[in-house]
């Protein structure tokens, strides 16, 4: 497969419906390097990355380096305005609303970019000289800055690597896109039918069978069907004894989202017990990060099934956890706000936690 958009290539069109922050931008003026990044208000790294690049900007502003954060979402404005202004108050750069998808046929699908964030680099003769994450563009990017990154070997043999990988991924894209399409007309048998295929082409992607229990309980209300579904991917992930597994198949049995009204309780409960205790025995051996992200999961459950104690306990340390972690300002912030309201809810009275405080919120 060969991408229509990578390195060397001609920038595509800005073709922004809406610029949230900042004046317009029509074209891309020669002599300058532009960075636009795709970013969706879905993507839980994006908000983080809406922040890095403000980060870059003011690092890069004096060279003539503009960062643009293109936003492709199906949201209302007000929605994705809300969004930006939560991450980045002070915006000190550009930012467009694509909700034509023009701008993610010309740049995302023509790359073969399957996934937000994504940076683009264009460089000063208007041509592409990087795609990827933010994270290989804070090494590349001083190279494109004095000349030597478009024509070396190390640009052509990562360029290589992105197309063989986005090659691979390829398949997999092109399935979700079947399931998506069916979605949106209502067929639910075929996009069953292609989840079903998912789960068997690509059985280390949890996403088919998260999928499978949103169609089946959130949709179809088939609880026969989504209590055998559920029950398989419990037993897959304690098989597989990998944390990310576990939480999915935990978030899907026991979460904020679903009625679970038609399931055995007692069973569904048996159940989530033992995947809450694999959990809890695996976090140790991950970064804070991730043990956060974990105990505010367990947490929602133990609430839920009547072990609240436990449940204040579990984000009173993931409180902690986040309290230690280097992030910016915005996210970390963010994060525990969250925490906050979540252990004010447990607890039923107001709470604070390092200047940031909550209360629970009224019933109506």
């Amino acid at each position: 497969m060969t991408p229509g958009l990578g390195i060397d290539s001609p920038a595509p069109p800005i073709n922004v419906q809406h610029w949230l922050r900042g004046d317009p931008l029509s074209n891309f003026q020669l002599g300058k390097i532009y960075i636009p990044v795709f970013i969706s208000i879905t993507c839980s790294g994006c908000g983080p990355a809406l922040v890095r690049l403000a980060q870059l900007q003011e690092q890069y502003r004096d060279i003539g380096i503009e960062v643009i954060g293109i936003v492709t979402a199906d949201e209302a404005l007000a929605e994705v305005d809300a969004w930006v202004t939560k991450w980045l108050p002070n915006a000190n750069i550009r930012i467009g609303f694509d909700y034509s998808g023009q701008m993610d046929e010309d740049w995302l699908k023509a790359s073969l970019s399957f996934a937000v964030p994504r940076a683009f680099v264009v460089d000063r003769d208007g041509r592409i000289a990087f795609i990827g994450d933010l994270v290989k563009l804070e090494d590349v990017l001083p190279k494109v800055i004095d000349g030597s990154w478009r024509a070396s070997a190390e640009a052509k043999n990562a360029e290589k690597e992105r197309v063989a990988a986005a090659e691979i991924d390829a398949p997999e894209n092109a399935l979700r896109d079947r399931i998506r399409a069916a979605a949106d007309i209502e067929d639910w048998k075929t996009a069953l039918s292609a989840i079903e295929e998912g789960i068997i082409l690509f059985p280390d992607n949890i996403w088919f069978h998260q999928k499978h229990v949103e169609i089946l309980i959130g949709v179809m209300r088939d609880m026969e069907a989504v209590w055998i579904v559920l029950g398989q991917f419990a037993r897959t992930a304690i098989e597989r004894n990998s944390e990310d597994w576990l939480l999915a198949a935990l978030q899907q049995l026991y979460g904020p989202i679903y009625d679970y009204s038609g399931l055995p309780l007692a069973e569904r409960s048996s159940m989530a017990n033992e995947l809450s205790e694999r959990i809890l025995r695996l976090c140790p051996q991950h970064d804070a990060p991730l043990r956060y992200y974990s105990y505010r999961t367990i947490a929602f459950y133990y609430h839920e099934s009547g072990d609240n104690d436990r449940a204040v306990d579990l984000i009173e340390q993931a409180l902690k956890f986040v309290d230690g972690e280097a992030l910016p300002d915005v996210e970390k912030h963010e994060r525990m706000a969250q925490l906050l309201q979540t252990l004010a809810e447990y607890k039923g009275e107001q709470v604070c936690y390092g200047g940031i405080c909550a209360a629970p919120r009224k019933q109506c």
